[in-house]
């Protein structure tokens, strides 16, 4: 935590402000993306731990710069032939949108020797542009269970994006959607498996609707951080 006698850094206030919203049990992914190492520093001296990245190349840089008990999650759209990339280290891989992704992610952890957590992206936005399984999808996925050979991966929970959009009440409704889906699969599948219990909904924009609709994780970059440097 910062010293007494040193006033605290801008993103250590806005990391504060943003904690003291959050309910007790929700956790907050700090989204340090395009932003520089300097900056994740003054988060990590301010306590905070978990890091959310986007691109394979820049966490790669930024992992090997940032103290060994950071936890890094990738919470952006991963390409099947950057898995290997980031298996090493990463804690948890937030958009799985496809089994084909699932089994490559299990592939590489398998040849670490590491179970890499994951959860599965939910398509609910309006947006046709943005991944995901849609819930029928999912579903499908799921019945077949083909996935619980898979040894190298653990499944965790759910993530989603709701729509771009200023109908608060729409945005409400994708969370909604995605979290009564959450505890469909969670009492088919997973009732007895507490690992799975991670819904990581809600950015700077809707955080605050997230977790009033369930989310028990918020990946906020621009409040803690200011505008993207890109």
């Amino acid at each position: 935590m910062p010293s007494r006698n040193k006033p605290m850094s801008t993103i250590a206030n806005n990391l504060s402000d943003v904690l003291s919203t959050l309910p007790e049990g929700v956790e907050l992914v700090a989204v340090s993306k395009y932003h520089p190492v300097e900056e994740l520093q003054e988060a990590y001296d301010a306590g905070q731990r978990v890091f959310g990245e986007s691109i394979v190349q820049e966490l790669r840089l930024k992992q090997a710069q940032m103290p060994d008990d950071v936890q890094w999650h990738f919470i952006g759209h991963l390409q099947t032939n950057k898995v290997k990339y980031i298996v090493p280290y990463v804690s948890l891989v937030h958009a799985v949108d496809s089994y084909k992704l699932l089994c490559e992610i299990n592939r590489q952890a398998l040849r670490c020797n590491r179970v890499i957590d994951c959860l599965l992206q939910l398509h609910v936005a309006l947006e046709k542009t943005k991944f995901g399984f849609t819930v029928e999808e999912c579903r499908s996925m799921l019945a077949a269970g083909e996935w619980r050979k898979l040894s190298g991966v653990r499944l965790c929970g759910v993530m989603c994006m709701a729509s771009n959009t200023d109908d608060e009440e729409r945005v409400r409704q994708d969370f909604r959607s995605a979290n009564t889906f959450f505890h469909e699969i969670k009492s088919d599948y997973f009732a007895d498996n507490s690992s799975f219990c991670i819904r990581s909904y809600g950015m700077s924009h809707d955080y605050l609707i997230a977790v009033a609709e369930g989310s028990n994780l918020v990946r906020i970059g621009t409040t803690i951080f200011g505008s993207r440097r890109y």
